[in-house]
């Protein structure tokens, strides 16, 4: 009889993993109170980021620090409630932004990101979801050359340990691909290996319909309680009671708090962001998707508009929207590119899963057979759900691992 195995979470990380569990034959019923990847995964940038071998660092310098204090930045704001009940992960991310310590966090971090594109191809072809995706990379923008200069330099080393593909483009070649973007832009990254998605929402629909053909299940009900029995596991839902041998939790932003009760408590926190999809004024055209790397947001031409995606917000998880942050990014996207009237009714909020070290967990929970863990990719769940769930298959079918799985145990903490 196949092992009975309930995956908690149906974004990109959760379906991913149902899926490479049902590819070996395993039952599988995955739960999620909503559609697969209607939370965190539909509101992303839509890249699958080869080239983000660095995770996001706290800021160190005093300069950036002092800029950050007036809350006025488009690429970090704050709430000072939500800062205070974070305070402890906080802390120890900006712990871990130390050099020395940064430094052998990204090496770990990059093995992770390295997979990210082969794994997807594999689940992109079972889908039959290659119309959703484009392979021309997309555009880091400058407006300082001192800086453009700077991230060049960091490109090469890049380029040099982990063999990612750029191409550093000047004015000309910038208005060559974007000929409608402002005359501020001096330069240009072309990240070259990056995936980009029309419909990031679509593209989790599609590995999830691939699920179900494989006879995986899909149960769409709220998760009331989980629990240890003597043989294995029983989750309990709204409407009904499931037994299994093993339990795969990954709730992304929600999975700290659904550990808890079973004993474990993680420095959980979010980052949320906001989106927002425009029209194109007087025939305007956006070829690729562009970051504005100095300002902080990035622009994307979907199937739906434009998506604005701004940076990070420092919040409890389920405070109220605050769209300063998507205004101001608008107000200086406007300069950049010829954006029209708003598509969306209202903005999108979300909220991406961190950890202290910038890491995930993946792996098998240290105090419960049965009980595995996939949660905490703060920026790159997208990117890093295919990765997840081959990674993790594996690890609880007793295969070799095609990395080192330590850095990403659940005990470190």
């Amino acid at each position: 009889m196949a092992r009975r195995t309930l995956v908690l979470g149906a974004g990109m990380v959760g379906v991913s993993i149902a899926w490479h569990l049902a590819k070996r034959g395993r039952d599988v019923v995955m739960i999620d109170r909503r559609e697969p990847g209607r939370e965190t995964s539909f509101g992303n940038a839509g890249i699958i980021q080869r080239e983000a071998v660095r995770p996001y660092a706290f800021p160190r310098d005093v300069k950036t620090l002092l800029g950050v204090l007036p809350n006025q930045r488009v690429d970090i704001r704050y709430r000072p409630f939500g800062m205070l009940h974070a305070a402890t992960p906080l802390l120890r991310y900006w712990l871990n932004s130390a050099p020395k310590t940064y430094k052998h966090i990204v090496p770990e971090y990059a093995s992770l990101i390295k997979c990210c594109l082969e794994t997807h191809a594999t689940m992109i072809e079972a889908a039959g979801a290659e119309s959703l995706i484009q392979k021309n990379g997309f555009l880091e923008l400058f407006r300082s050359q001192t800086r453009f200069d700077k991230r060049v330099k960091e490109a090469e080393e890049g380029r040099q340990r982990f063999d990612v593909r750029f191409k550093a483009l000047d004015r000309e070649a910038v208005v060559a691909k974007e000929p409608d973007l402002s005359d501020d832009i001096i330069g240009a990254i072309h990240w070259l290996d990056s995936w980009t998605v029309a419909d990031p929402g679509a593209l989790v629909a599609a590995y999830a319909r691939a699920f179900e053909v494989q006879g995986g299940k899909l149960l769409k009900d709220d998760i009331t309680d989980v629990a240890k029995t003597e043989d294995g596991w029983r989750v309990t839902t709204a409407t009904q009671t499931l037994e299994a041998d093993d339990v795969v939790v990954a709730l992304g932003p929600w999975a700290g708090r659904w550990l808890k009760p079973l004993g474990y408590h993680f420095p959980t926190f979010v980052k949320r962001g906001y989106h927002m999809h425009y029209a194109s004024k007087e025939n305007a055209r956006l070829n690729h998707w562009v970051m504005d790397s100095e300002v902080g947001y990035l622009l994307a031409p979907m199937n739906a508009g434009v998506r604005l995606t701004t940076g990070a917000e420092l919040d409890d998880l389920d405070s109220p929207a605050h769209v300063e942050q998507l205004a101001s990014a608008e107000k200086v996207a406007r300069t950049l590119f010829p954006l029209g009237e708003r598509l969306d009714a209202e903005a999108w909020k979300g909220a991406r899963p961190c950890l202290p070290d910038m890491k995930p967990v993946i792996g098998p929970a240290h105090r419960h057979k049965g009980l595995w863990l996939a949660f905490g990719h703060g920026h790159q769940g997208f990117t890093l759900g295919p990765a997840t769930g081959e990674l993790l298959a594996n690890m609880m079918e007793g295969d070799k691992t095609a990395i080192d799985m330590a850095p990403f145990r659940a005990d470190r903490f």
